[in-house]
This record gives C-alpha cells, structure tokens and sequence, in this order.
C-alpha cells in the first residue's frame, strides 16, 4: 500500500515536471530594434504589447533603442509582433511604421525629435 502510494506520489510530480516544461518550450523572446526615443515611446510600447495575444512581457531599453519581448510561440510570432510594434507607430528592425500610427504619435516621440 504504502508502495503505491509513493508511486502516485512519484507520477503526480513527474507528470508536473513535464507540464512545466512542456509551458516554457514554448516561449521564445526576441529582441526588436526600434524608433523610440523616450520614456513616453517606452511606456507606449510596452502598454501595446501588454494587448498582444501571447505575449508574456515586454521591455523597452530607451537608450540602446531595443524592445525585449518573451511570447509564447502557440499564440504569436516575431512578424506579428513586429507588425504590432509597427502599428504602433514605431519602426521594428527594418521595417518602418505604419505612416498613420506614426502621425498620431507625441511629437516627442518621433524619429527626428530633438531629445
């Protein structure tokens, strides 16, 4: 009896080992190299991917430019959350945003803003 016990005991916490893994094999972050330029653009970013399906967090490093996103690869990829990042208003790697998001941004945050 006491046997068994141990062995559904060993089941239960091998069975939520593999749950565990199997959650985090299916995250993957990438880094985006972005327009932004402030802390408002930070702010901004990091609230737009906060609405992102699949997107488990998001930062942005002003200074070096690089938006940090963890997703989960089941629910998105890196092409829709550069689209994303794009709507926006914000370049994403080589891709430039979409002129009407980026119209709509605080003159401050705009590429030629003098900082």
């Amino acid at each position: 009896m006491k046997t068994l016990r141990n062995l559904g005991l060993a089941l239960v916490v091998f069975f939520a080992t593999l749950s565990a893994q199997a959650q985090n094999g299916n995250e993957k972050t990438v880094q985006i190299k972005t327009s932004a330029v402030c802390d408002m653009c930070k702010k901004t970013l990091e609230k737009a991917m906060a609405y992102e399906k699949g997107v488990k967090t998001s930062s942005l490093d002003v200074d070096s430019k690089l938006l940090t996103v963890t997703f989960d690869t089941k629910k998105t990829n890196e092409d829709k959350i550069r689209k994303a990042v794009n709507e926006t208003g914000y370049d994403a790697d080589n891709k430039p945003a979409t002129p009407r998001a980026y119209n709509k941004l605080d003159d401050c945050c705009k590429k030629d803003a003098v900082h």
